[in-house]
């Protein structure tokens, strides 16, 4: 039987959201061209020191905007569909050995077996912070 990636997503979204689970995704390329578009202005009308100025502003905005904590649901949402298939695919690993119909029935074979819902939580934090970056928050 084909793994079914809409299923196996809504497993993982339902699991991130029972266990309250909340990421900061890491935007140093983001925080870094912020910090760099900032002091280019600040020297184009500032000269030198505009440069420092502008650099010392742009960086702080990055810092402050950096490391925001988004619900785990909404980042898989927002994942491009390489990503989604490369998620999908370590978490079919865990799950390939079940039958299931439908999302609504693997979601419930899946947390009613804490084992499995173990293994299929270590794969979603694996992803999260090996492949993104992010740092990880449970419950609120």
């Amino acid at each position: 039987m084909p793994i079914r990636a809409d299923d196996v997503m809504a497993l993982l979204s339902h699991l991130a959201t029972v266990r309250g689970m909340k990421a900061a995704v890491a935007h140093s390329g983001r925080g870094a061209l912020l910090t760099g578009a900032s002091a280019f202005v600040g020297g184009v009308l500032g000269g030198p020191p505009g440069i420092a100025v502008g650099g010392a502003v742009g960086g702080l905005i990055g810092w402050m905007t950096s490391g925001q904590f988004k619900s785990v649901p909404q980042i898989l949402m927002e994942l491009p569909a390489a990503e989604k298939q490369k998620l999908c695919a370590e978490t079919a690993a865990v799950v390939k050995n079940i039958h299931w119909t439908d999302a609504a029935q693997l979601i419930a074979l899946v947390m009613t077996n804490s084992s499995l819902t173990d293994k299929v939580l270590g794969v979603l934090t694996t992803y999260l912070t090996n492949e993104l970056k992010a740092q990880i928050r449970y419950g609120e």
